[in-house]
C-alpha cells in the first residue's frame, strides 16, 4: 500500500471515529497532495507526498511559534496536535548526533573548508537525507564547522 493509499484509508477511519483534529488534518493533507498532483499533472510518488507533508510540518512549526509568540496558548495546541498526525506520516528523524555526523561526513567528501563552500555541503546532506533531517539544524551545524 503506498502512502497516498495509506492516507486515504486513515482519512476513513478518523472519519468514522469521528476523531475531529486528524479528519482535518488528513482533509487537508489529501487537498494538498491533490493540488501538487493537478501541478504536475499526473500522480504523486511516495517521496513527493512527503515532500508535501514535510510543507505542512513546517508550516505547523512556523504557526505554533508564532501563535505563542503572540500569547495564543490553545491555538499553539491545536497546531501542536495536527502536527502530531502529520509526523505519523513522516519518516524518523535523525537525531542531532546523527545529523552532526552527516555533516561532518559531507564536508569531508566535499573537501569544503570555509563558510562559502556552505551550499555544497547544505546540498549534499539534505539531498542524502531528504525528508529524514532538519534543515535548520543542518544549517546551523555546518555554518559552525565551515566557520571554526
Amino acid at each position: 500500500m503506498n502512502l497516498q493509499e495509506q492516507i486515504e484509508k486513515d482519512f476513513l477511519s478518523a472519519y468514522k471515529a469521528k476523531e475531529e483534529v486528524r479528519v482535518a488534518v488528513l482533509r487537508m493533507l489529501k487537498t494538498a497532495i491533490k493540488n501538487r498532483q493537478v501541478e504536475l499533472l499526473r500522480p504523486l510518488t511516495d517521496e513527493e507526498i512527503l515532500e508535501v507533508i514535510g510543507r505542512q510540518v513546517k508550516q505547523r512549526l512556523e504557526s505554533i511559534e508564532q501563535f505563542r509568540q503572540g500569547g495564543r496558548a490553545a491555538m499553539a495546541e491545536r497546531e501542536e496536535a495536527e502536527l502530531a498526525v502529520l509526523k505519523a506520516y513522516m519518516p524518523t528523524q535523525l537525531t542531532p548526533e546523527e545529523t552532526a555526523a552527516a555533516v561532518d561526513a559531507a564536508i569531508a567528501e566535499t573537501g569544503a573548508s570555509g563558510p562559502k563552500e556552505m551550499g555544497k555541503v547544505m546540498q549534499a546532506v539534505m539531498a542524502r537525507f531528504k525528508g529524514r533531517i532538519d534543515g535548520k539544524a543542518v544549517s546551523e551545524i555546518v555554518k559552525a564547522r565551515l566557520s571554526s
